[in-house]
């Protein structure tokens, strides 16, 4: 009763679409009412923590309903007042690197890559325009989410984004001596006061600025031609053909 482990199990990449969101958003409300717990833990079944959002939920006829989704659970994540730790084996990209990005603690395997690659796609990330500047220097999320490149394990911790390197297979032995380390010693009502404590920035940010980014998505950039063109792309598996406006 101690930890709660989630497991993220929708194929090969661990698509955070409608329906996992929806279920974890439930889970996530039991937590919180949960009084012994002492930590939730993220992870993704196989080889991936999650490839990100649903590329077709992104799509013009349905992104204004994805969103507001999505982003109802980066609210319940950044509120809850049980400490958050994901788990990152293989690929964290997009809203999987975002949803990571909500835990206190990002731990992961040698082999783990984490990006925001939705430039790609002629389009932005939302959240993770207000989680990363919030979790590391300005220049280091500015690259990640300008560029839209991957960076490897040791990068990840290099730049402060992730806090323990495990290495390959060697995730589940690094966990139980984590948790047994820092986490099941301690008083699980410490522990929630003093995760409301220090994140009283994090969530007023993600309180103040979500909605203005969301609405700057939904509104302006999702008008532009490029947004739906680079979608389109990516879904017919062909190259974009930008117009730049």
């Amino acid at each position: 009763g101690a930890v709660l482990r989630v497991v993220f199990q929708n194929g090969k990449g661990n698509v955070l679409d409608a329906a996992v969101i929806d279920a974890l958003r439930a889970i996530l409300a039991r937590a919180a009412t949960s009084p012994g717990l002492r930590c939730v833990v993220l992870e993704g079944q196989g080889r991936h923590f999650s490839f990100g959002a649903s590329v077709a939920e992104h799509a013009p006829d349905q992104v204004g309903a994805m969103l507001p989704r999505f982003h109802a659970l980066i609210r319940d994540l950044v509120h809850l007042d049980v400490p958050l730790l994901a788990l990152v084996r293989g690929q964290c990209l997009g809203g999987g690197l975002e949803v990571a990005a909500c835990c206190s603690w990002i731990v992961a395997e040698e082999d783990a890559w984490f990006g925001q690659p939705e430039i790609k796609l002629g389009v932005i990330a939302p959240a993770g325009s207000v989680l990363l500047p919030a979790r590391l220097a300005p220049a280091v999320a500015e690259d990640l989410l300008l560029t839209g490149r991957s960076i490897d394990a040791a990068e990840a911790k290099s730049v402060g984004l992730v806090s323990d390197v495990f290495g390959v297979g060697r995730a589940e032995e690094g966990l139980r001596d984590w948790l047994a380390a820092n986490i099941l010693p301690r008083s699980a009502a410490a522990l929630r006061f003093a995760l409301h404590a220090v994140r009283a920035p994090l969530r007023s940010a993600v309180d103040r600025r979500l909605q203005f980014v969301e609405d700057l998505y939904l509104d302006q950039l999702m008008a532009t031609a490029d947004a739906p063109e680079g979608i389109a792309a990516f879904l017919e598996h062909r190259e974009p053909t930008w117009t730049h406006r």
